[in-house]
């Protein structure tokens, strides 16, 4: 009996851990690790010295554990849910690769950068040859419905990075072109991983597309909750006011501005565009949206997408699958870092 009680202390105290959550998929997940590695191998050696770089220090793997998840929420996981989460790893893996040349980043994840070790010229490269390699992958295993989902979240990511971009000249970013450009450049890969874990074990349309819509629910919270960290108090492992400094217009900071009058918010917007380099200035915007609320509000926002998610992956079976779909959504959002 104690030991009973000891072990099911033990189970709770696991929940929403990385370690519970894989709990349905770890062996797929292990799998997936040499199916990943053979599937990034490269005849050329600076490739694939590159590329064995970029594997061992990639992250937590959460676009192949919402694959995976999916899959097995909606069937049982197959040969084509392997080559969905490569797909999906490779992808993000490339826009990574790309984000750090566009935005001079030294580091990635506490190591150097591709940018860094080998310079911009070759890191472009390098994401574009990722890019090609996550397309071919589904040509020659003639995945052609991973292929539509996956162009499609190519080609979103690409409208969201310079939509932000026009928009970030002007600053005049509202909340529907705020959700416009996070649902394409952040919310899309997420929304892919999703529908083509689904995909991947012949769901039916209608549930392809429903899973689809999870992941943009949960896609759109995954990056409020990025936002929110550029305000926070914490350290995360990430600048503060680094948001400020690209002149990034998100969900916090366009609630605040909002809420102030004119000449506050004008104050505030001439800081963003002249002065956005400066400490006092970013200091100055960062207590403005933590004074005006727009940290709450932007976590009550987060949380209603969250609920819209429980309530799309609700409609499936209850399933060890489908529980850890939901301690997904929650560590995603809950995260610290």
């Amino acid at each position: 009996m104690v030991q009973s009680c000891i072990l099911r202390h033990q189970m709770n105290g696991m929940r929403g851990t990385l370690t519970h959550i894989k709990a349905p998929i770890v062996s797929e997940l292990s799998s997936f690790q040499n199916y990943f590695k053979e599937t990034m191998k490269s005849n050329v050696p600076l490739l694939d010295t590159v590329t064995r770089y970029l594997i061992k220090h990639r992250g937590k793997q959460v676009r192949p554990m919402f694959v995976f998840l999916s899959a097995k929420v909606c069937g049982e996981i197959s040969e084509s849910s392997y080559t969905a989460a490569s797909m999906m790893e490779i992808l993000h893996t490339a826009t990574l690769v790309h984000d750090d040349v566009v935005d001079d980043a030294v580091e990635r994840r506490g190591f150097f950068s591709i940018k860094a070790l080998w310079k911009s010229k070759l890191a472009v490269l390098i994401g574009d040859y990722l890019f090609s390699r996550g397309l071919l992958i589904a040509l020659r295993k003639k995945e052609y419905q991973l292929l539509e989902i996956l162009s499609e979240a190519v080609e979103a990511m690409a409208e969201g990075e310079l939509l932000q971009m026009e928009k970030a000249r002007r600053l005049d970013i509202n909340e529907s072109v705020y959700y416009d450009i996070i649902k394409r450049k952040t919310a899309s890969l997420i929304t892919a991983s999703c529908k083509a874990g689904a995909a991947s074990v012949k769901a039916s349309e209608h549930d392809i597309e429903q899973m689809g819509l999870f992941g943009e629910r949960i896609g759109i919270a995954f990056q409020i909750r990025d936002d929110l960290f550029d305000y926070g108090t914490k350290d995360v492992g990430k600048p503060l006011g680094i948001d400020i400094k690209e002149k990034k217009m998100t969900l916090p900071l366009i609630y605040a501005l909002n809420q102030a009058d004119f000449l506050k918010r004008r104050r505030i917007i001439r800081l963003i565009k002249n002065h956005n380099t400066k400490p006092a200035a970013i200091k100055e915007v960062i207590e403005f949206v933590q004074q005006s609320g727009g940290l709450e509000y932007a976590k009550t926002v987060m949380l209603n997408y969250r609920d819209e998610a429980f309530k799309i992956l609700h409609q499936f079976p209850l399933s060890p699958a489908r529980e850890s779909m939901e301690e997904l959504v929650t560590y995603v959002t809950d995260r610290e870092k």
